[in-house]
């Protein structure tokens, strides 16, 4: 390798270098790394994957020389979650960690560290410019880098010391679609000339973005491709791995955020460097089926760099020793989680296997349209819901504002976009209850904490999500069972919820009117319960769900119970999820009004006393204020 443009090789440096470092420098002894990591960005939008795709000449050359993966899948569609599972190794939900932008930071369980702490101390030189955007604490991330921020460089290192480096590229991130391409950036794409998701309606606005955003993909296509060439005429592409990867899906309306194939599958372009084929199961220029995920990049730079995998993560390598190409194949199976973007709750599940994938909605009365804040900024998705208010979409269109089912089943190699829901179709019932017991297997292995509100998992657990969902993992099973119900004809489900609603424990009384909202009129044997539960309960989200679930069905006007709960609690965070529910109510039609003026002045509401980017509620009050509808 050659030395370092711009360092001096002097005694001293030499002599200043740890142990560890002097070591690995000795013949170029471990490859570097580098990561080129792009925002917002599926695989749908790259010529590699898909002929309408955007021709990506600096990526495809790497491809030439190196795997590309046709099934790599983030864990989550929104950065953070997705950040923070590619950081620690972990599924987000296991750790507490897949709310995007937790009200508290979630601590990485005992003896887990950010896997760049571990090439670091192994003796390489760790980079990252510059983004972070991690569900931890900063103490848990200390000793990681050897510089995060919008200057850092693999030139800064010693002399021959192997490096990590990370390269964020924004300029696919989706806020880029809220104009018009940024000053400089010629368009290279003709909007008539593109294909569009079958859920888009087809309209000049739609096609503008369609074009802009693949504008956009060649656009830091030739950003990467300047980082490439100093890496080449630094004379180091003979020792560099280096992995090009979306952050996750998107990012026109109904991907980035959302728990679908089109927010999930990514590209992910791993470069193989001349002197380092041997650890590779496949010769350059190779595309491999086999399924990755973000949970296993941490395991995969670590085996690559020749240092040992730590016990307590999830992800398992795909390159370097040990890795064969058979049994790399035989890996056909992904999973993510989505919950809270923003200020929007929803929590959904997401299973892949093979060609088929499996969508568990277990609030399904949520429409995935529930308004957005952030989302809708984009002019897109603005127009995509004017048009559902005027009936001016079809019924593949519509969907994406209407209340969903429990279970979402599709074959994904005749409906790559997801729209032809195959759960009550006989013929599939096997793959339907395979996928439901592999799930339903996972959430209750794992733990998933999902099932604990975010106000009560904050509260209850002080920051330490695993511990939590390990010391109540009996507990959480009895949530997903109770969850479950509404997989069931409701006379099966009945005496289950009963239970659940006669509980002695708050949550398990929540899941039973969740369930019940996801009955709709069918569960219309509990409205005195929900009544009395509404009216009366000492727990107010139980009280919110009580309300939820009359007001969905006309049982009964839930403002009043609304009201109550919101100028009772002083919980910002409980506000919010409250909030979601009005939310939902008011916007489905015909809609129930919904005062704000009658909670204002409550504690939640003034953003002096409930300060922080991470404290969505006051996205809530803006909406109110505004009248944003």
């Amino acid at each position: 390798m050659k030395p370092n443009p711009g360092v001096r090789q002097t005694l001293f440096a030499v002599l200043a270098l740890p142990a560890t470092v002097l070591s690995l420098a000795a013949g170029q002894a471990h490859p570097n790394i580098v990561w080129l990591t792009t925002e917002d960005n599926s695989a749908h939008w790259y010529r590699l994957y898909n002929d309408h795709g955007a021709p990506m000449p600096n990526i495809e050359r790497l491809a030439a020389h190196g795997l590309v993966f046709n099934h790599a899948f983030s864990c989550a569609p929104v950065c953070s979650v997705a950040r923070s599972t590619i950081l620690s190794g972990c599924y987000p939900s296991r750790l507490g960690a897949q709310y995007h932008r937790p009200e508290m930071p979630v601590r990485l369980p005992e003896g887990v560290r950010p896997f760049p702490w571990h090439l670091r101390k192994a003796g390489y030189y760790t980079t990252n410019n510059s983004k972070t955007d991690y569900n931890f604490p900063a103490s848990d991330i200390r000793g990681t880098w050897d510089e995060s921020s919008g200057k850092a460089t693999y030139r800064n290192r010693q002399p021959g010391q192997p490096f990590f480096h990370v390269q964020n590229f924004a300029v696919t991130h989706e806020s880029r679609l809220f104009g018009g391409l940024p000053k400089g950036v010629e368009s290279t794409t003709d909007p008539a000339s593109v294909e569009l998701f079958p859920y888009h309606p087809d309209t000049p606005l739609f096609r503008e973005k369609y074009a802009q955003y693949l504008t956009l993909q060649t656009y830091v296509d030739s950003q990467m491709g300047k980082l490439i060439g100093q890496l080449e005429a630094d004379g180091l592409l003979d020792d560099t791995f280096i992995f090009h990867y979306g952050d996750h899906g998107g990012v026109l309306p109904g991907s980035k955020g959302y728990a679908c194939n089109d927010g999930l599958q990514v590209a992910m372009v791993v470069y193989v460097p001349k002197n380092w084929h041997h650890l590779v199961p496949a010769q350059p220029g190779s595309r491999i089926d086999g399924f990755v995920e973000f949970v296993d990049l941490s395991a995969t730079v670590l085996n690559l760099a020749g240092i040992d995998i730590p016990e307590g993560i999830d992800g398992r390598p795909f390159l370097g020793p040990g890795v064969t190409l058979d049994a790399l194949d035989r890996r056909d199976t992904a999973f993510g989680v989505a919950e809270r973007f923003d200020e929007k709750y929803d929590l959904v599940r997401f299973l892949r296997r093979g060609r088929f994938s499996y969508h568990r909605s277990y609030q399904p009365f949520n429409p995935d349209g529930l308004y957005n804040e952030y989302r809708y900024k984009q002019p897109a998705y603005r127009e995509w819901r004017e048009l559902h208010r005027a009936g001016r979409l079809n019924a593949v269109q519509a969907a994406f504002f209407e209340p969903r089912q429990p279970e979402g089943l599709y074959d994904l190699e005749t409906d790559p976009h997801e729209t032809r829901n195959l759960a009550g179709d006989p013929a599939h019932a096997g793959t339907l209850a395979e996928m439901r017991g592999l799930l339903q297997e996972r959430l209750r292995t794992m733990p998933d904490t999902g099932f604990v509100p975010e106000p009560v998992l904050v509260a209850e657990s002080n920051g330490d999500g695993y511990g939590y969902g390990q010391r109540n993992q009996a507990r959480l099973a009895r949530l997903l069972e109770i969850a479950d119900l509404q997989l069931l004809p409701f006379d099966a489900a009945q005496s289950g919820i009963a239970r659940a609603l006669g509980s002695p424990e708050p949550l398990e009384r929540y899941w039973g009117l969740i369930t019940c909202s996801a009955f709709c009129q069918q569960a219309a044997a509990f409205y005195d319960r929900a009544r009395q539960l509404a009216a009366n309960d000492p727990n107010g989200l139980v009280r919110t769900r009580a309300a939820e679930f009359l007001g969905l069905t006309r049982a009964a006007d839930p403002v009043p119970v609304w009201v109550d709960v919101l100028r009772s609690t002083t919980d910002p965070i409980e506000a919010n999820l409250i909030l979601n529910t009005v939310v939902l109510l008011r916007d489905r039609q015909p809609g129930i009004n919904f005062d704000f003026a009658a909670v204002d002045g409550a504690p939640w509401t003034d953003a002096r006393k409930t300060p922080g980017l991470a404290n969505q509620v006051q996205r809530r009050v803006e909406q109110f204020r505004n009248n944003d509808r």
